[in-house]
């Protein structure tokens, strides 16, 4: 895992109420996290997301994960590392919608 991964697993998705799973296979795609009740998928990217075709390859893959009925949310590793409350609020909204 990446700091950023292992700061938001240990830090907060590990003992979340609802139960998010890591690096779970779906739909022939790794999902970062992934809590299977809420069908909720979280992805965190780096610079190595920058880039169009990085680009372009994950929005296709949230159209395709989307079509079977799970919603992605994407956060910066800066953002987990620098506000994590604010990335836990996020997290929240998503699973109440």
């Amino acid at each position: 895992m990446t700091p950023a991964e292992r700061r938001l697993w240990f830090d907060l998705l590990r003992s979340h109420p609802v139960k998010f799973r890591r690096q779970v296979p779906v739909l022939g795609y790794i999902l970062d996290f992934y809590a299977p009740s809420a069908r909720l998928c979280i992805e965190l990217d780096g610079r190595s997301h920058d880039g169009v075709e990085a680009q372009a390859y994950d929005a296709e893959r949230s159209r395709v994960l989307g079509g079977a009925g799970i919603r992605v949310v994407r956060f910066q590793n800066a953002e987990v590392m620098r506000n994590l409350p604010g990335v836990a609020a996020l997290i929240d909204s998503a699973i109440e919608e």
